[in-house]
């Protein structure tokens, strides 16, 4: 699901991005909060430990520009 306030086409390259990393760290037999720890982003939102979320939350990661 898009957020209204991003742009189409940054949220698509953000969700690329974001699924391009993740399928990296878990092939490398990292977890979801391995990813968001990579990216310097909070894992308390995370405790699911879904890796649909973390891509879902590092793409807002990505289009976050005071980041």
């Amino acid at each position: 699901m898009k957020p209204h306030h991003i742009n189409a086409i940054e949220w698509q390259q953000a969700l690329g991005l974001a699924r391009q990393n993740c399928a990296r760290i878990f092939r490398d037999g990292g977890t979801p909060d391995d990813a968001l720890k990579t990216f310097g982003l909070s894992t308390q939102a995370s405790n699911d430990n879904d890796w649909s979320a973390t891509v879902t939350t590092l793409a807002h990661g990505f289009c976050n520009p005071t980041r």
